[in-house]
Order: C-alpha cells, then sequence, then structure tokens
C-alpha cells in the first residue's frame, strides 16, 4: 500500500514540475520582417523576454540564433523577396532540445545587430526580439524592383513594403532640397484611429504628395526620409536630410489624445524647455513611446577636442534653426488655416527628438487628430490629404520667397507640367507621384509603350484642361444641393456651418432662425454648394478606378448619375461630385 502510494506521489511531483516547466517556458508567437533602404529588420514576438545566443555561418552565409527555453507558435520557413541582404528564415536543430533554433539565411557574411525591447506601456507590443542586419545603399537593381512593386501596391494600405532609396538621385545644385519626413513606419505605427486606420499610412501618403508638389516647382527638389512602410530611426531621418544638403526639414504626423474630442491641425516647433501646452506634452510622450516601439537610436551629438568651442557652435546653430523654424511654422498655420481645423493657431514649442537638428530649421506639422472619428475618416481621403499637402506646398515656396538662400533663384514660377525622368523610375512609379494614371501619361506624351528613358522629358499634366485628372474631363460646374440636417445633443450653428461649408447667416435665413439657439431633433434645412465635373468613359475605366481618381465614393458616383448598376459604356458622361 505504501509502495502504491510513493508511485502516486511520485508521478504527481513528475505532472507539477512537467507543468511548472511548460509555464516557465517562453514561446515565439509571430515574426515580422521589414526591409527597408537602410537595413532589414526582423522583429519576434515572444510572451517573455528572450534568452537567446547567436552565431554566424560561411559558405553559405548565415546567421543562427538559439532561444533558450522556447516554443515555436508561428509558421516556418519566411521567404524574403525584398531584402538585399535576407532570403529566408527556417528552423534547425537545436544543441538543446528545450530550445529553439532559427536560421537566417543571407546572401553576404553579416554583423547583425540583436537586442531585446521591452512591452510598451500601452499594452500595443509586448516582448520583443529585434534583428537588424545593416546594408548599403540599395543598388539601382534593386531599386527598380521595389520601385515596381510599390507602384503595382501603391492604391492598397502597405503591410511588408520598401522602396528606392531616394536619397541617391542627383540633385542639380540650383535646386533648393527640402526633406520631407514621414513619421513613423514599419514596426512602428504611430497611433491608431478608432476604426484601426494607422498613422504611419496616412503619414506616408500626405507627404509623398507634399513631396510632389514641390518637385512642380521650379526649383525646389523635396526628399522623403522614407518612401516605403519601414522604421527609420531618428539619426537616420536627420542624416537622410543632411546628405542631401535639405534647408528644411518637415516632419508629418497626425496627432492623438487620450479623448475623442480634440480635433485640428497643429505646428510644433523646437524649445529646450517644457512643451508649452497639454496636448504637446502629450505628444512628446508620444514620440518617446514610437522611439521604444521602433527601437531608435541615440540623438545626433557631435565630439570635439574642445567641448566649450563645440557647445558655442551648436547652441549658435540652434538658435539660428529655431528662429527659422519658427517663421516656417506660421507660413504652415497660415496656409493650413485656409483647408482645415486648427487646434491652435500658434505654434506649438516642445522638445521633441525630430527638431534637434541644429543645423537645419525643422518643423513637424500635425494633421489632424487621428483619435478623432471625423478626423481619422478625413486624413485617409485623397481629396483632404491633397488639401493639406497643397498647404504645406505652398507655405514652404511662401517661406523661401521671402528668405531667399544667399546665391540661389527665388522660387517664383512652376514648372508642374513637365517631369525629367530619373534612375530607377518607371512610369508607373511617375504617375503615382504627380497623382495621374499611366494611360494619363502614355496620352500626353503620344507613348506607344511604357518604357521611359533616363532623362526623358514628360508632360505630367493635361495640356489643354485646368483640371488634372484626365483628358477626358470635359467641364466643371457648382450647383446647390438641399440636405435636412437633424439637430444633435451638442451641435450649434457654427459647427453646422462649418461641417456644410455654408456660412451661419446663410442657414439662419433659410430657416428663418430670429436667434442661434436650436433644440434637439430640429430639422434644419441646407443648401451645400456641390462642384460638379462631366467625365467621358475611357476604355478600361471602372467606376473603383474613377472614384479613386477624383478622391469620391463609388456611391457618391451611382448616386449622383442614378446609377442602377456598375457598367458603364465607353463615350458614357458621368457627373462627379467634388465638395
Amino acid at each position: 500500500m505504501k509502495h502504491s502510494y510513493f508511485r502516486a506521489l511520485c508521478l504527481l511531483m513528475m505532472l507539477w514540475l512537467g507543468a511548472l516547466s511548460s509555464a516557465n517556458a517562453n514561446s515565439l508567437n509571430s515574426i515580422r520582417v521589414w526591409p527597408s533602404p537602410h537595413d532589414t529588420r526582423v522583429v519576434m514576438d515572444m510572451a517573455s523576454e528572450a534568452k537567446f545566443s547567436y552565431f554566424t555561418l560561411s559558405g553559405p552565409d548565415r546567421l543562427v540564433l538559439d532561444l533558450k527555453q522556447t516554443q515555436l507558435k508561428t509558421k516556418l520557413p519566411i521567404v524574403i523577396k525584398d531584402s538585399p541582404v535576407l532570403t529566408k528564415i527556417r528552423h534547425s536543430t537545436p544543441a538543446e532540445s528545450s530550445s529553439y533554433r532559427l536560421v537566417f539565411e543571407l546572401k553576404s557574411a553579416q554583423k547583425p545587430e540583436i537586442f531585446t525591447l521591452a512591452p510598451t506601456a500601452d499594452g500595443q507590443y509586448g516582448h520583443r526580439l529585434v534583428v537588424d542586419f545593416k546594408h548599403e545603399e540599395t543598388t539601382s537593381t534593386l531599386s527598380n524592383a521595389i520601385a515596381a512593386k510599390n507602384a503595382t501596391a501603391a492604391k492598397s494600405a502597405p503591410q511588408k513594403a520598401s522602396a528606392p532609396a531616394v536619397t541617391t538621385r542627383a540633385i542639380p545644385p540650383s535646386k533648393i532640397v527640402v526633406a520631407i519626413d514621414p513619421g513613423h513606419g514599419g514596426e512602428d505605427p504611430g497611433s491608431i484611429g478608432p476604426t484601426r486606420k494607422y498613422e504611419k499610412h496616412a503619414t506616408l501618403t500626405i507627404a509623398k504628395k507634399v513631396a510632389a508638389k514641390l518637385n512642380s516647382t521650379s526649383n525646389i527638389h523635396a526628399v522623403l526620409t522614407r518612401t516605403g512602410d519601414y522604421y527609420v530611426n531618428l539619426n537616420k531621418r536627420s542624416e537622410i536630410a543632411r546628405k542631401n544638403k535639405s534647408l528644411l526639414l518637415i516632419s508629418i504626423h497626425a496627432d492623438s489624445y487620450t479623448t475623442s474630442g480634440p480635433r485640428g491641425a497643429s505646428v510644433f516647433v523646437l524649445s529646450t524647455r517644457r512643451a508649452n501646452t497639454e496636448i504637446g506634452r502629450w505628444v512628446v510622450k508620444k514620440e518617446e513611446q514610437s522611439e521604444l516601439l521602433g527601437g531608435g537610436g541615440v540623438l545626433l551629438s557631435k565630439n570635439s577636442n574642445d567641448k566649450n568651442v563645440s557647445q558655442t557652435v551648436l547652441d549658435l546653430q540652434f538658435s539660428h534653426s529655431q528662429t527659422e523654424g519658427n517663421k516656417l511654422a506660421l507660413k504652415v498655420i497660415q496656409e493650413l488655416k485656409q483647408v482645415t481645423r486648427m487646434h491652435t493657431s500658434k505654434p506649438v514649442y516642445a522638445s521633441l527628438a525630430v527638431l534637434k537638428s541644429p543645423d537645419i530649421p525643422s518643423i513637424l506639422v500635425e494633421t489632424g487628430f487621428i483619435s478623432n472619428p471625423q478626423e481619422e475618416k478625413l486624413l485617409f481621403q485623397n481629396y483632404h490629404q491633397n488639401k493639406l499637402a497643397d498647404a504645406i506646398s505652398n507655405a514652404v515656396v511662401e517661406y523661401f520667397r521671402a528668405n531667399p538662400p544667399e546665391g540661389m533663384i527665388v522660387v517664383n514660377q512652376s514648372s508642374g507640367s513637365t517631369h525629367k525622368v530619373k534612375s530607377g523610375e518607371s512610369l508607373s512609379v511617375i504617375a503615382h507621384n504627380y497623382g495621374t494614371t499611366t494611360a494619363n501619361l502614355m496620352k500626353w506624351n503620344n507613348l506607344k509603350s511604357s518604357t521611359v528613358f533616363i532623362g526623358q522629358e514628360l508632360k505630367v499634366a493635361s495640356p489643354s484642361a485646368t483640371s488634372s485628372h484626365s483628358g477626358s474631363t470635359t467641364s466643371g460646374s457648382t450647383s446647390n444641393t438641399v440636405v435636412t440636417h437633424v439637430v444633435k445633443s451638442g451641435d450649434y450653428l457654427g459647427k453646422i456651418a462649418e461641417q456644410y461649408s455654408v456660412s451661419v447667416s446663410s442657414i439662419k435665413q433659410q430657416n428663418n432662425l430670429r436667434s442661434n439657439t436650436l433644440k434637439v431633433g430640429q430639422k434644419l434645412q441646407i443648401s451645400v454648394p456641390v462642384k460638379t465635373t462631366v467625365y467621358q468613359v475611357k476604355s478600361g475605366d471602372f467606376l473603383g478606378k474613377i472614384a479613386d481618381q477624383y478622391g469620391v465614393s463609388i456611391s457618391d458616383i451611382r448616386k449622383a448619375n442614378n446609377l442602377r448598376s456598375d457598367s458603364l459604356a465607353v463615350g458614357q458622361k458621368l457627373t462627379i461630385p467634388q465638395s
């Protein structure tokens, strides 16, 4: 009896120890790969902090990574097609049965940087193990392949994307260079809106539009700090601007807050003191969080044998940078006021890392609050993005008109109707950068194929129409449509007038209102101005393509034309409503 009892007790002890061992074991839950022009980052999501060892092998080149006491909870192998250094991640037999071995198959010998990242305070990410493979500037062959890949996927939200290294393009010495920095990217999504839209996607799209508009002027050249969905640390963003001899750095972001109420755009400039608004302090915390998400490096530092002289020079540079940054911020605010709601009509001063380039005047533009449901929707609308890009690019032009660089021609004319083809560009990439289609470029330039050559000059706007959409646009007009607005809690006349882009007096007159007092449930008739364009359907057109071209919804086109189906006929004329 005692013997049976002892055997049962031993069995229970073994089961308990096994369960305890299993509970203490780590797990590899997912793997994400982020190729960029500068490096390839592999991020592994772990259940707890990773304990690991690694070594490299040659013939062929490999990195072998052993994760101690770890189980696999994701799929392998992973094949990587768009990295210049990494081709595959697979499993192999570990030296210890309790470990899990990953093998990174490489194209050449590498010295990887491997480090852990702690869970983020907001719970968005848990424990992570990061492997960074640094590589030199992307070759032209790789740039061409990635550019074609990006152009094909341009209409969808990027997942694991990379892009041509725009920093390698030759810039004429007479050009004024401006760096446009799309905030966040890759492992760092930035803020996330109520419908789970990512800030990093909105900032990239808006930044590309700003760059395209600046590049369409006679003597401004814009460079992007990132051109795809990948992470660029703060050192690298400043380095890209500096390498291209940029005179300004403009970082594009979308604001967020703990509540959904705040709305409007803001412009941040550098201050070494505490941020002067509560929202500003929140943004500083958010940017610090972004560095944790992306695992960014330390800020730029300068070494000198004479620390006192070095500090004096830096102080002078910072002073100049802050003064010029403030001038630019005021111009941007002035332009943004005309196209969108402002959260604050004065520059916000904050100690943000991206603004701390002592030699480059820098500003950070918060284009709206992605945490606000209405503004989250606006930030992803093509029409609103174009308005924001117009405002920012106009402000840059006005800044250089008022502050012309020494020895350079002041920006005073547009040459946006032509584009000279550069190395690595394809017709589809050029079309995307100018907000048009490959078909339009072929038509405007009488091209028989989509092949283009370096140095070739292309017309990138319709030569015969003020509309930049298509030669098939035949006319435009403005009409009014009457809508019924039911007053909701929190509504007031100014808010409703802004919503429909009309004046308060027009609402009062149309509804015979003698005061500004409204009641919940009250119905107001509002005449809303609607701009319309008549579009003639071409071969290959479909409703989704036309809707995207004009920044409207398919349902808007259906409603404006009383369409009962999505079938279109070549030559058919469609009324395109545009607010």
